[in-house]
This record gives structure tokens, C-alpha cells and sequence, in this order.
């Protein structure tokens, strides 16, 4: 194997001393003797006994070239051995994938032909190497746990998009995935396993035999028998699902785990390990002895006490060793083999990495003897191999085998030039350095040691009614106490030990963050910060590209490791400057966002695109930033634009041409970034500084040069000299607070970027297992209610119930370990303070940017859905392990935190609709826990009454749903029979999530009700635009709904088999659920603000009374006649239709009713019966329906029910929606009771009850005398518009007429007359003039 790089064009330094043929006796640099000791001792001879000094024959400089080559050809096979190839093997050497014609599908393919990415459904490939005979091995590192088929395969097998290895005659495989083998059919085999694990795959073409080993243990013989004979040979080979990744190692590096009697496919380097063991003995021998001058003799000491001090015997003979041993170090297999094992055991014995300086002295010996080529590629395989190792290496319970790797790793980088290199040329370029902050989650506990760990677990075993723990430690028994103290003791124990790995790999990235290296060149920081810039663009611009991203799961632990290193940082520059602000006060200047130094991609801004804020702005940065931005630059900017985008239209096209054929491109977070986007955007978005037209202070110019990142120097950053560097442009409503370093202050912002982008859904993702947890503890504690339950005469039950209660059990046992991991490593209470931490920087990076005004709408969108996404997180998922509660400054974040969303839900500067609806979501969720709820309470009074005032703006021509919702909830708990937290009907079913905002106890805010009712009582416009668009929406609303249980009904009586799309269904229950929301806030207005609707002086108050009596006489005549469509639908009880029911639209109803009949004054009373009792949809049997007294045969009311539906039901699956459609049951009638408000007593009160009587008793007297004094109407008589009221208005000036309700309503929208179309003035009452 030729090594990289070693091409003849690069000369080797020559160390000879010219001076040495010239001097024969007398060296120049120590005495002749005892450089011969020296030599003889450092490069022994191994050919012959040792002899003694005096008859050994001198050994010289000019002669240690020779005796060197001389002792490294002792042993070396002969050039015809060496070539010779094993037998039983064909292909060529080095064995790599073959990416020109072994493959099927769609593959990215690793620079080295080793790694391998699924990019279509099922695609497969093979090596370029096969046997035919003997006993081969070759591992495969596992990077996904997804779905793949690993083994062997002929060349006769063909594979397509849903067959791969193992599901044709001549191919095998495992499938650890779902741990099953595959020949055509396919059986159990094996374990499952987990990104991280090593796959060994073992054929013995002897004995016919294939066998796989999972992390060196192996999982037995797997087949037996296979084909075997002439012209049949087995390829290495792989199919893999979309996005899954591998890497394979045939030989080139060391197999982790060889087999004894196996071979790799790729033959070892054997000759050079022997040259270069040697060598690394000589080196060792050069480090344990020194010279003694004085004595002319020699001396041995310890290694780790050698330093390079620049003695030329010394140099020259190491010389002469790194002459043979440098090529050496290019090739991978010797770094892994050789070299790192040496450094590795230069730490084993413990201490400080600080504590080992031979490592420091070793590295600037290879800086020193070795080219740079060959210290640059021995640095990169050495890295690469150790992140190899401790990403593959095995979970034990201290996790010794991580530990050992970080500390090699960090001891390398605290070599400065070394560190540099590595900045440079490795980190974040490749996945690289973020695996090195990763810790991996063990899927399998028992071999990562954690029942040794944790010997006893424990899982909550009390729950309430909705499945929610509800454990108090009063309530514990002696034995649950015991064992739920020795778990948190097994969980601290755990805690602490993945503490050393988090700190150590703290100790890495504050390395990284060094800004006082700048002996050799640019500090460590700012190359780390511009490297990371670009780590984010890749993520950012990739996110519809799996397999271009980092996975989440390496950023949670990434972003943990980041924000210590830096807050420890910010911390140390804040102790030499005490004025400057603590890291707890951290947050991002807003200049930041408009000043052109830091870029933000393509990331959308509050107010929409940049090259757009910047057209329309930039008066606005002239005088509140003091920038001046060229007005053909920003001509320049939207041409660019479009040509960018012409250019990337353009690149994707040959990509996938080139991925689909030969040359397979390999994804970007395998290779170098391409940078040309980062450097075109970045020159785009140049601004230039100049003095303001009123200067603040004495004139004076700053020049900005704005660079691409990766040219961004030290000064652009920091700034000097009366350059401000990263803060330029300080807006005049910005306090000048003293900044630490300002590049911190860049990477905090990644910070809040990279948790937007995918550490917040991880967080998510990994709540799964307290989620398992809790759902098998409630399984287990059923399965034991079962078992005391149990009659004695069936043995057979009980033995089912005894072995569901075994499985359940041993399930928690292994997923209680699992959650301890899980707590220790993403949900800690540091870890939770680390998010915290985010949120307030986020809290006051968007205050601080909203104290600009207009210039707020250039800070990035990322900002508003990271602090909503933190609270979210803190919220609900590290909960119940660590409480918000417990959070230093938790009230008052939670109070800004509010005051930021009731002011931006409803902010002009903000466009985008995707973060406005989050906003508003954000909102809805936030009144809907008592605890924040009382933090919207606590902002300043200005604040709450604009909040209430965006909330009650026109519904029309904007997303009202969310707004009804939170006004729903500031209601819920005083509304008539609202104070349920779950429906009546749904009490004894389970919640799918229990956490749900629609889930939580009703908690009120009569604070800003009052501050509801003020606004509606005062500004009367306001009011009548508001309830008539409340009014209009709650008429669509049910009018859809009824529209939907029609072709319901419809359905149902088919003879036919029947199903129904469950997409209509969902529709048709958002609708339902929308008329009731809407029904509660009339509720609340009118409960509030009656005069609204009762005082006539008011205008527009006598139509909103009469449309308000319209739509509840439709919804109660819909909703309680007699057989009516909306029982039967109810009562087939389908999936998707739970929450349509009786209850809560009738009660809904009742509430308003009474509270305008009822609770009013004597006038308001009067007006409301009369224009109730004169609307003609009123039927007194609706309301008699309320209280179970409907008229006629009330009894006889034809439903169905729900054993009759359950008869009924017959699954079939749809024809449209995506799950299985609820089949609809035949319409067989079955007695029912009646509906009753009496029959709740649980949920109304009694006061309600008598104040629902009263309003019975006072219509049916009401609806007496009016159809006693209620004179027969002539035709002539009734409006022509509505045929339902007499006429009494007359328009001018064309005299036509209607009743009033008819003309109101069209004149709120339209000012032309019905009939003419002409324009009318105004409207005057008319009467009937007397027949005299």
C-alpha cells in the first residue's frame, strides 16, 4: 500500500552532517565511545547475542543510515511472497465498494469507497472483492439503526428497489433491525442492533457455513450448507433503506473484533507493522535513555519525563528514525495499529491530561522531523481513528473505553500548532468533531452494564382518573419507598460517571474557544467560530436533505457541551473586566442582525426577506443605526439574487444526473462544504458606515469591509481602535454596555440557531420513553387489579393474566434503566438549566431588538420560535424528573416571556405567517395553565388592554380560530355548566395525551375579562364589528356541521355497506367544536357587556339581539327535535365524531338564554323575550327539551345506541383518508332516555338549574300572551325580504320598505336599496297608517 501523498515530486529533509565523513574519530558532538553506546543501545541488533562493549564494532553517524536499513530488512519477506495473492481470494487490493457497476439504486458513496448512504428505497451494493475458498471475515460499523440487510451475495444475484441481499437463492444476510436472517425466506436470528455497534459477517467456505457476530459476540451459525463449487464466489454486500448509513472496514484498518482462523479480505500491511514496531522501540529507546556528558555515560530514566531540548545527538539520531518512520504514519491502518495505541499508553496511568507533556513533546517532534504533508495526513488518520474508536466502542458502565479516547483526543489538541491544523482542515468539515460531544444512548441495557448500575428499579405505580401520576411520597408504601430510593441512588451513580465524559468533552471545546493562541497565527477561536458559521449554513440550507444533516441526536448533546464551554468562557473575560455583563445576562445585540457582519444565510427575517428591509428601511438604519446603504448595492443585491437562484436551479440537475450513474456524489456532510453560496450571500450583503447627517458625536468615518466568513479576521470581529467590529451600527435606543469578547457573542447566536433547527423535535423525540414507561406501569398495575380479581375456577385466565404480568414487568425493568440514561445525559437538571439559559437569552435578544422600532423586523424568525420552543421544552419534557418551578427567576421569565407574545401575535413589523400562527398557538397554549396564565396577568396594564384588543378585532380575512380560542379559555370555568375539564360522555375513555392545553382545569382570568368588557363597552364600533363577525362565523360554522351529518345520516341508511372518509369526519368535528367556542364567547359578551345587545340607544344593539335570537333558534331546533338528524348521528358513536354530543352545545346555548332572560334588568328582559318569541324559528318545546319535556311523546324518541352500533360495525378500509374508515351502523331505532340538564348534576348546579326553570316557566307565560294578543298579518303586510316580520322601515329616498332586521343587516354590508339599487340616506320607522 503506497502511502498518500508520497509521490516523488515532495523531497525528504536530509539530517546527514556534512561534517561526518570528514571527522572519522572525533564526532563534533559527543565523545566517540559513548555515542557508540548510545547508537548500540538505542538501535540493538537482533540477529546475534548481545556483546560486550568492548568487542562491539563502533557505531558512528556516517554509519547509521546503513546499520538502520540493515535491521529493518532482519525478517522482511521476499518481494515474491509479499506480492503473491492468498488463494481462495479474487479482486483487486486495497478491497473497496464497487461504486461503478456493484450497485442498485440510489447510493452515496464515502471519498474513501468505504461509507454508504441509502438515498432511494432499497438500494444495494457489493465489493470489488470475492472469495471462493477458505474462512473470511469483514466488519461493518453500524451509523443507523434503520432498516438493512448485511452479508454476502454471488455475482448471478440481482437486486431492484425491494430486494436486496438475502431475498434471492445466492445471497445471505442479517437484519439486525428486525433481527431476522434472510435466504428468500426469513427466520429470528440474532439481536437488534444500534448505531454505534459493529456487525462482524464470518463465511467459511470450507464447511459452507455463514455466521455474524454483533460487537465481537457472536449471534451462532446463521446458515448452513450454502452453495458452494466452481464458478461460485461470495461478494461482500449490503441493502439499505433511505438514509441509512455504514461504513466497512475489509482490512484496511485493524478489525475491531477478529475471529480467530479468519482472514480479512484485505491483507494487513505486515511489513510495514514490523518496520514500524521497530521504529517505535527505537523511539522509545531514544526517550527512556539520556547522555551524560560529564560521566560519559549513559542513563535510563523514565519516558514521561523526556524533553526535546535541542541536543544534536539526540535530534539526529531521531532524525534518522523519522526518515523510515514518517512515511509509515500516512497509512491508516500503522496510525490506527501502531501509533495510537503508543499514545493511548502513554495515559494510561490516570492523572490530568495536563499531567502528560511527552504527548506535547512528541507532537512538536513530528512538527519538527516530519514534512508537513505527512504530519498533516498522520494528524488527520490519528483523529479519525480515535473518533472511529469511541464512537464504535462499547457502552460499559463507566464508560472507561470514551474516556480513554477523550482524553488522547483532548491532550492532542492542547498542542497548539497541531490544534490549529486540526481547526483547519477537520472539524465540523466532515460530521468529525460533533461525534466527539456525543454520548451514545444504550438500546441494549444488559451489555452496557446498567443492571449492575442499577440493580433495583422503580416506576410511579398511583394514577389518578386520566392515567396522570399522581404519587405523593405520603402515600408510599415501606417497600415502594425503598426501592424508589435505591433507583435515584443507581441513577446518581450513573449521573456521575457520565459526568467525567461531559466534562472532558467541556475541556475539548474550551480548547477550541482558546482567543490568547496567537504564536503560530489566528487565534483558535476565530477559526473554531467561522468553521462553525458554516457548520449551521450546511444544516440550515440542507433541511429537506436528510441525509446533508447532522444528526439531532449528536446536536442535543453538541449545543449542552457548547453553552458550558462557552458561558465558562464569557465568565473568565468577566472577572478581568468587571463592568462588562455576566454570561446570566447574556443576550444578542440587535446590530447583529442588520450590520452585514454576521451572516444568516437564507434564514427568514420578521419582516420578510432582507434585500426587501433593506429597500424598504433604509431610511430608518440612516438615522437609528448611522448606516448608509448604497443605493446601487441594493440593485446589486436583488439581481444576485436571482441569479443565485438560477445557478442552484442549474447545479441540481447534473447532481442527480451523476448520483443516478457511475460517479456517485457523496453528500455534503461527508466531504468539504461548497462555500460558494456563503460567499456570494455574505458579498451581497454589504453595508457601509458612514457619519450620520446629524452627528451624535464629533464627526468621524468608519470604512466597513464586509467578508465572506471564512476571510473574517480577528479585528473584523473583536473590532480596535474605535471600530466597534461585530456591534457596528449601535442603534441610539441601545444601551452601550461593555462586551466580554464579541465572538462569543456570534456563537451564542448559532447557539440559539442550532437549537431551532433540530435539538428542540430530539428533545421531543426522546420523551417517548417516559412515555413508555408510564403507559406500561398503568398496563402492569391493570394486569395485577386483574389477577387479585380472578375467580379460583379459572386457572387458565390466570396464568395469561401471570405471564402479561411478567412481560410487563421486565419491560420496565429495562425501559427504567434506559429512562435513567436518558435523565443523565438530555434531561438533567443542568441540562434543563442550559435550556433555561437559551430562553432568557432569547427573551432579551428579541426585547432588546424591539426597542429599535422599525429596524425589529431584520432580527431573524429563529429568535421568537426558539424561546417558544424552550418554554415549550421546559415546559413539557423535563417534567416530572425536574420542575419549572424550581428555576431561579422562573416568575419573572415567565412574565416576559408573555408580555413578548401578547405584544407580537398581533405585530405589524412581523410577516411571516407561519411564525404569527406560532405566536398565536404560543398564546393559546400559555392562558391555558394557571401558572402562565398569571404571568399574562402580571404584564403592565397598556400591554393586557392592546392584547385584549387585537383579540377582539374582526374575525374576517384573518385565522380566528386560535383568537376564539383563548377568549374561550380567559371564559372557561364561568360559563353556564363550564367548568368541566373533560366532556361528560368522555369521562371513562382514556386521553390520548393528557398534557394537551384542551386537557387543563378551566382557570379564568376575570382580570381580563374586565379588561374585555371595558373595551366593548367603550369603543362601539369596536363591539358591533366584533360581535358581528362572531355571529357571521358561528353561522358558517354550524351550517357546515349540519351540512356534514346530513351525508352522515345519508350514508347511514344505505342498505349498502357504508364508510365514511375520516377526514370529513375530523372537519365535521372542528366545526362542531367551532360553533360551541364561538357560542361561549357570545356567552362571555353578553355576560359581560349586556348593554351590547339590551341597550336599544346603542346602535346596531337591536340587530345584534334579533340575529343573536335567530342562530340560537336554529341551533336548538337542530339540536333537540324530535328523531332528529343530529340524535342519530350522535349516537352511532364514530371514531373522529367523540367530542360531538348534547352536552356542550345545549349548555352553551342555556347560558346565553338565561343570562338575557334571567340575570338582566326588567327592560332588557322585555326586549329579549319579545324579539326571541317574534323571531319564527322559536319553538317552546326547544327549550322544554332542556329539562327533559319535550312535547309530544318524549319517550319515543328514536336513536340508536351504542351496543347496537357496536352490532353493527364492520371494518372495511377506505377509499379515501389514510386509516381505516369507521363503517357506518344501519339506523335501527332503540328507546333512549330523553335529554336533561337534571340529569347532570355533577356539572350544573343547582342555582343554574332553578335560573333554567325560571326562563321555562317565564317564556311558556310570555309565549301565552303573545300568541293571545298577536293579531292576524296580512301578506301585504310582511317584509318582501324575510316574510317573517311586518314592515317597519322605510328607505329614503327611494321609499321602499322593509323590517328593520332586513335593512341593518344589508346595510352593514351594501348601502343600495334591495330593489331599486338606489342609494340610501337613511331609514325612518314605519306604522301602518289606520284604516279610517
Amino acid at each position: 500500500m503506497s502511502s498518500k501523498g508520497g509521490g516523488t515530486a515532495l523531497t525528504r529533509r536530509n539530517y546527514r552532517l556534512a561534517s561526518d565523513t570528514d571527522k572519522p574519530k572525533a564526532t563534533g558532538i559527543v565523545n566517540e565511545k559513548l555515542l557508540s553506546d548510545y547508537l548500540h543501545h538505542v538501535f540493538p541488533s537482533t540477529n546475534q547475542a548481545p556483546a560486550l562493549a568492548s568487542l562491539r564494532k563502533p557505531l558512528g553517524f556516517q554509519d547509521l543510515g546503513a546499520h538502520l536499513e540493515r535491521l529493518l530488512s532482519e525478517g522482511e519477506p521476499a518481494e515474491e511472497s509479499r506480492d503473491q495473492s492468498l488463494e481462495g481470494r479474487l479482486g483487486p487490493q486495497p478491497v473497496v465498494l464497487d461504486h461503478t457497476s456493484g450497485f442498485e439504486g440510489l447510493l452515496f458513496v464515502d471519498d474513501d469507497l468505504l461509507g454508504v448512504i441509502g438515498h432511494s428505497n432499497f438500494s444495494s451494493i457489493r465489493a470489488t472483492t470475492c472469495v471462493y475458498k477458505g474462512k473470511w471475515a469483514y466488519e461493518v460499523l453500524i451509523s443507523s439503526q434503520g432498516l438493512m440487510q448485511i452479508g454476502w451475495c454471488t455475482l448471478n444475484c440481482r437486486f431492484n428497489q425491494e430486494e436486496g441481499v438475502g431475498d434471492t437463492p445466492d445471497s445471505y444476510a442479517y437484519d439486525g433491525n428486525r433481527v431476522r436472517k434472510w435466504n428468500v425466506t426469513t427466520t429470528n436470528y440474532g439481536k437488534s442492533w444500534a448505531a454505534g455497534d459493529i456487525v462482524s459477517c464470518l463465511i467459511d467456505l470450507d464447511e459452507g457455513t455463514i455466521t455474524f457476530c454483533l460487537n465481537g459476540q457472536s449471534l451462532g451459525t446463521a446458515f448452513t450448507s450454502i452453495k458452494m463449487g466452481p464458478g461460485v464466489a461470495y461478494f461482500p454486500a449490503i441493502s439499505l433503506s433511505f438514509k441509512e448509513s455504514v461504513a466497512f472496514n475489509f482490512g484496511s484498518r485493524p478489525l475491531r473484533y477478529p475471529v480467530d482462523g479468519y482472514l480479512p479480505l484485505q491483507n494487513p500491511p505486515t511489513a510495514d507493522l514490523v518496520k514500524a514496531h521497530k521504529l517505535l522501540g527505537y523511539i522509545k529507546n531514544v526517550l527512556s535513555t539520556s547522555l551524560d556528558t560529564q560521566e560519559e555515560r549513559l542513563v535510563e530514566k523514565d519516558c514521561s519525563s523526556w524533553r526535546l531540548h535541542g541536543e544534536p545527538t539526540v535530534l539526529i539520531t531521531l532524525a534518522h528514525i523519522f526518515n523510515h518512520f514518517a512515511p509509515l504514519m500516512c497509512k491508516v491502518y500503522l496510525v490506527e495499529d501502531v501509533l495510537m495505541n503508543f499514545l493511548l499508553g502513554i495515559l494510561e496511568g490516570g492523572g490530568s491530561v495536563n499531567e502528560h507533556q511527552l504527548i506535547q513533546q512528541l507532537l512538536d517532534l513530528f512538527w519538527l522531523l516530519m514534512e508537513d504533508y505527512e504530519v498533516n495526513e498522520c494528524l488527520k488518520q490519528l483523529m479519525m481513528s480515535l473518533l472511529r474508536a469511541y464512537r464504535f466502542s462499547p457502552i460499559i458502565p463507566d464508560l472507561g473505553f470514551q474516556i480513554h479516547y477523550l482524553r488522547l483526543t483532548t491532550a492532542i489538541l492542547h498542542h497548539e500548532k497541531s490544534r490549529k491544523y486540526l481547526l483547519n482542515n477537520f472539524t465540523f468539515d466532515v460530521l468529525r468533531s460533533v461525534v466527539f460531544f456525543y454520548i451514545k444512548t444504550p438500546l441494549r441495557v444488559k451489555e452496557a452494564g446498567l443492571e449492575e448500575l442499577i440493580p433495583t428499579t422503580w416506576w410511579p405505580t398511583h394514577f389518578d382518573k386520566e392515567g396522570k401520576d399522581e404519587r405523593e411520597p405520603k402515600d408510599e408504601s415501606a417497600d415502594e419507598r425503598l426501592r424508589r430510593r435505591a433507583y435515584e441512588r443507581g441513577c446518581q451513580r450513573l449521573k456521575k460517571r457520565i459526568e467525567v465524559v461531559e466534562e472532558l468533552q467541556v475541556q475539548i471545546l474550551k480548547l477550541l474557544l482558546n482567543n490568547k493562541d496567537r504564536t503560530t497565527g489566528e487565534a483558535s477561536r476565530y477559526i473554531f467560530l467561522n468553521k462553525f458559521r458554516k457548520f449551521l449554513q450546511e444544516n440550515a440550507s440542507n433541511r429537506g436533505h436528510p441525509t446533508a444533516l447532522c444528526p439531532p441526536e449528536y446536536m442535543v448533546c453538541f449545543l449542552h457541551r457548547l453553552i458550558t464551554a462557552v458561558r465558562a468562557s464569557w465568565d473568565d473575560g468577566v472577572r478581568k473586566s468587571a463592568s462588562s455583563i455576566r454570561s446570566e445576562e447574556a443576550y444578542v445585540p440587535p446590530q447583529l442582525f442588520y450590520n452585514g457582519k454576521v451572516d444568516y444565510f437564507d434564514l427568514q427575517r420578521l419582516g420578510g426577506l432582507l434585500s426587501h428591509l433593506k429597500k424598504t428601511l433604509k431610511d430608518d438604519l440612516a438615522s437609528k443605526a448611522n448606516i448608509i446603504i448604497d443605493p446601487a448595492e441594493i440593485q446589486a443585491t436583488s439581481m444576485d439574487d436571482l441569479d443565485e437562484d438560477e445557478e442552484s436551479g442549474a447545479a441540481q440537475r447534473p447532481f442527480g444526473a451523476a448520483a443516478m450513474g457511475g460517479a456517485l456524489a457523496r453528500p455534503s456532510w461527508l466531504s468539504s462544504p461548497t462555500l460558494g453560496r456563503a460567499n456570494r450571500f455574505l458579498s451581497t450583503a454589504a453595508v457601509s458606515l458612514m457619519t450620520p447627517r446629524r452627528p451624535l458625536t464629533q464627526p468621524e468615518k468608519v470604512k466597513v469591509r464586509t467578508l465572506a466568513v471564512e476571510q473574517r479576521t480577528e479585528e473584523d470581529i473583536e473590532g480596535s481602535h474605535g471600530n466597534d467590529g461585530l456591534l457596528l451600527g449601535r442603534p441610539l435606543a441601545e444601551p452601550n454596555q461593555p462586551m466580554v469578547d464579541k465572538s462569543l457573542l456570534e456563537i451564542v447566536d448559532g447557539i440559539v440557531m442550532m437549537y431551532n433547527l433540530s435539538v428542540h423535535q430530539q428533545l421531543g423525540k426522546m420523551v417517548v420513553v417516559s412515555d413508555d414507561v408510564h403507559e406500561y406501569a398503568v398496563a402492569l398495575k391493570d394486569t395485577e387489579e386483574k389477577i387479585a380479581r380472578c375467580p379460583a375456577r379459572r386457572p387458565d385466565i390466570l396464568d395469561e393474566l401471570q405471564k402479561s404480568q411478567k412481560v410487563f414487568a421486565e419491560k420496565l425493568n429495562h425501559l427504567c434503566r434506559r429512562l435513567a440514561w436518558i435523565n443523565a445525559t438530555i434531561y438533567s437538571k443542568e441540562k434543563m438549566l442550559d435550556v433555561y439559559w437559551l430562553l432568557c437569552v432569547c427573551i432579551r435578544t428579541i426585547e432588546h431588538a424591539d426597542s429599535t422600532g422599525s429596524l425589529f423586523a431584520f432580527a431573524p424568525e429563529f429568535y421568537l420560535s426558539a424561546a417558544m420552543n424552550a418554554y415549550s421544552a421546559l415546559k413539557n419534557y423535563f417534567s416530572p424528573a425536574n420542575s419549572m418551578e424550581e428555576l431561579p427567576g422562573y416568575e419573572e421569565t415567565l412574565t416576559q416571556l408573555a408580555a413578548i407574545l401578547a405584544k407580537h401575535f398581533a405585530d405589524p413589523r412581523i410577516v411571516g405567517t407561519d411564525i404569527k400562527d406560532s405566536l398565536m398557538q404560543a398564546l393559546a397554549s400559555y392562558v391555558c395553565y394557571p401558572q402562565s396564565l398569571r404571568a399574562v396577568e402580571r404584564i403592565p396594564e397598556e400591554q393586557r388592554v392592546a392584547m385584549m384588543r387585537n383579540l377582539l378585532a374582526p374575525y374576517e380575512q384573518r385565522p380566528w380560530a386560535q383568537t376564539n380560542w383563548i377568549l374561550v379559555r380567559l371564559w372557561r370555568g364561568c360559563g353556564f355548566g363550564y367548568r368541566y375539564t373533560r366532556l361528560p360522555h368522555l369521562l371513562k375513555t382514556k386521553p390520548e395525551d393528557a398534557n394537551l392545553p384542551s386537557l387543563q382545569k378551566p382557570c379564568p382570568s376575570l382580570l381580563l375579562q374586565g379588561h374585555m368588557a371595558e373595551l366593548l363597552s367603550v369603543d362601539k364600533d369596536m363591539a358591533a364589528s366584533f360581535l358581528n363577525s362572531v355571529l357571521n362565523q358561528l353561522n358558517w360554522a354550524f351550517s357546515e356541521f349540519i351540512g356534514m351529518i346530513q351525508e352522515i345520516q345519508q350514508a347511514a341508511e344505505r342498505p349498502e355497506r357504508n364508510f365514511v372518509d375520516t377526514r370529513q369526519l375530523k372537519v365535521c368535528a372542528t366545526c362542531f367544536d367551532l360553533s360551541v367556542s364561538l357560542l361561549r364567547v357570545l356567552e362571555m359578551t353578553v355576560t359581560l357587556v349586556p348593554e351590547i345587545f339590551l341597550d336599544w340607544t346603542r346602535p346596531s344593539a337591536e340587530l345584534l339581539l334579533r340575529r343573536l335570537a335567530q342562530l340560537l333558534n336554529q341551533v336548538l331546533n337542530r339540536v333537540t327535535a324530535e328523531k332528529n338528524l343530529f340524535d342519530r348521528v350522535v349516537n352511532l358513536r364514530l371514531p373522529g365524531l367523540e367530542s360531538v354530543d348534547h352536552y356542550p352545545i345545549l349548555v352553551a346555548v342555556t347560558g346565553i338564554l338565561v343570562r338575557i332572560l334571567v340575570d338582566g334588568d326588567r327592560q332588557g328582559i322585555s326586549r329579549a323575550s319579545c324579539v326571541l318569541l317574534s323571531d319564527p324559528c322559536f319553538q317552546l318545546h326547544s327549550i322544554q327539551h332542556l329539562v327533559g319535556e319535550g312535547g309530544g311523546d318524549s319517550s319515543a324518541l328514536s336513536v340508536t345506541s351504542s351496543s347496537s352500533s357496536a352490532s353493527c360495525a364492520r371494518p372495511v378500509v377506505g377509499s379515501f383518508g389514510s386509516g381505516v374508515a369507521p363503517v357506518i351502523p344501519s339506523a335501527a331505532a332503540v328507546e333512549r332516555k330523553h335529554f336533561s340538564l337534571h340529569a347532570y348534576t355533577d356539572y350544573i348546579s343547582e342555582e343554574e338549574k332553578q335560573k333554567v326553570e325560571r326562563m321555562l316557566a317565564f317564556l311558556t307565560e310570555e309565549s301565552k300572551k303573545a300568541a293571545a294578543s298577536t293579531a292576524p298579518t296580512s301578506e301585504e303586510d310582511l317584509c318582501p325580504i324575510c316574510y317573517a316580520h311586518s314592515i317597519s322601515a322605510v328607505f329614503k329616498p327611494c321609499s321602499h320598505k322593509s323590517c328593520k332586521a332586513c335593512i341593518n343587516q344589508h346595510l352593514m354590508n351594501n348601502k343600495d336599496c334591495f330593489f331599486c339599487k338606489a342609494t340610501i340616506t337613511g331609514v325612518e320607522d314605519y306604522s301602518k297608517p289606520g284604516a279610517s
